[in-house]
């Protein structure tokens, strides 16, 4: 699903953010991306989301090499991709049911396919009392959930997920991981950016550790 070969990535003219990157993403599976502030890990999620490209080395995306795609070809490729940004990235003018049913309104799907759906999902994350509110009015967790369910209500083919559990309570980060795990279930593949150990330690999955702009990968079970 996902190759990156030999990738290095810098701004500007400063030091390599990310060097020498070899990296395989297969279909369905799970994986965490971990290191240390700065290692680098919003920086390869925004190549995997074509919203940067590599200064070297080649990133692929569902067979295609991102580097050379039109416009068109980006959008094609980023609508089978799910994306949980730390910035959650709501439409402050559209209501939380608006906001998680954007992806579907896109895809064309009338919305008497869906409403049963979104409206399940807002419950299921707590927020089945906040959706007809706009961003604004909500905390910063109730963004964050609103961000993730947005992220999954399509199933997308790959979900990228940078700090999910960041700002709600451990309980709620076990019930949205278990989300996660369902989806990934579904078939989607899953790269969950995260600082938090006790999440790791719940589900055993892959490890993808950078430090210092490097990449090791460590199976489960820490192989």
């Amino acid at each position: 699903m996902i190759t990156l070969e030999n990738v290095g990535l810098r701004y500007g003219n400063a030091p390599e953010v990310l060097s020498d990157v070899n990296l395989r993403i297969e279909k369905s599976s799970f994986q965490y991306l971990t290191g240390p502030s700065g290692a680098g890990k919003t920086s390869l999620l925004r190549l995997l989301f074509m919203s940067l490209r590599p200064t070297r080395g080649v990133v692929s995306l569902f067979g295609r090499a991102t580097g050379d795609l039109a416009p068109k070809e980006v959008a094609a490729l980023r609508r089978r991709v799910g994306v949980v940004f730390q910035d959650f990235r709501l439409l402050d003018h559209l209501t939380t049911y608006e906001n998680v049913a954007l992806p579907l309104r896109v895809q064309g799907r009338a919305e008497s396919s869906y409403r049963a759906d979104v409206i399940e999902l807002l419950r299921w994350v707590g927020l089945g009392n906040r959706m007809h509110v706009l961003p604004p009015v909500l905390s910063g967790g109730e963004k964050q959930r609103a961000a993730i369910a947005r992220a999954v209500i399509g199933q997308p083919e790959l979900l990228l997920a940078d700090e999910p559990t960041g700002n709600v309570d451990p309980q709620l980060g076990r019930r949205l991981l278990r989300l996660l795990i369902e989806l990934n279930k579904l078939g989607t593949s899953i790269i969950i950016a995260t600082h938090d150990v006790m999440l790791m330690e719940q589900f055993d999955a892959r490890r993808l550790v950078l430090h210092d702009g490097h990449l090791q990968v460590f199976e489960r079970g820490g192989a």
